[in-house]
């Protein structure tokens, strides 16, 4: 077995990252879908596993009774010394502590950005793909850039960038309205060849933000990359220097 959603689509369902829409269309996916019930057990399965570990280790009793006995015995000028001595023995400790934890924290941040940008990805290219069957690509069809942009018009709280590239081989086909992580977004369609090239475009939301990349996946390339208060990400079965000729156009 081999489904396009348990790769896709179910880590977004599994953090709650979709929104009610995706959610219902991929739980009745998964009431008859073996493979995805499987890969949704083994990640609770491994999130209990972790819950469940004991990561940590409490001092012993004889420990705590060493330092107690020390802290006793410390009189007059000894224990001037001794807090001197405590003083350089704890604060060692705390700033290995402190740059330790300063470390996790950066690791952390970076694997949840990295997370986080990876599920936004599988959600767009989950949109292309859907896009793609039939009646799905387009609301509005048309070549002509003052009859898309105003489409748009009254349908979301920003206005999108339209340009006509047919000069430069990318012809503009039509657009439409997607669903994005619980956000309506706007896709525009341009052909490239033979094939076409979804171009989503949401505002800049600092928790959805994006950093410039690109890549493959499952046969589908993409170019994500944010310009001024905008975001955007090409998507298409074209090649990867199609779709990053498109983006210099978009985004000289």
């Amino acid at each position: 077995m081999n489904c396009e959603l348990a790769r896709t689509t179910i880590h977004g369902y599994f953090d709650g990252e979709l929104d009610a829409v995706r959610s219902a269309e991929f739980e009745r996916h998964l009431e008859h879908c073996a493979e995805c019930q499987a890969v949704l057990e083994g990640i609770e399965s491994l999130r209990a596993q972790i819950k469940d570990s004991n990561l940590y280790e409490h001092a012993s009793p004889e420990l705590h009774n060493r330092i107690r006995k020390q802290l006793a015995q410390a009189t007059g000028e000894e224990r001037v010394n001794r807090e001197l001595s405590w003083k350089k023995w704890f604060l060692l400790p705390t700033f290995g502590t402190l740059a330790a934890a300063a470390a996790v924290i950066t690791i952390m941040f970076f694997v949840a950005l990295s997370h986080r940008q990876s599920a936004l990805t599988a959600e767009l290219i989950d949109a292309h793909v859907r896009s793609l069957q039939p009646g799905h690509l387009m609301d509005v069809e048309s070549t002509d850039q003052h009859t898309v942009k105003p489409w748009f018009d009254g349908k979301l709280d920003f206005i999108p960038p339209v340009d006509d590239l047919a000069g430069q081989g990318f012809p503009l086909v039509g657009g439409r309205l997607d669903v994005i992580d619980g956000h309506d977004v706007a896709a525009l369609v341009y052909s490239r060849r033979k094939h076409y090239i979804n171009v989503f475009i949401w505002p800049y939301r600092e928790k959805e933000s994006i950093t410039e990349s690109s890549g493959s996946r499952h046969g589908y390339n993409w170019v994500t990359w944010q310009s001024r208060d905008m975001q955007f990400c090409v998507i298409s079965d074209a090649s990867l220097s199609d779709l990053r000729e498109l983006k210099n156009l978009i985004h000289p």
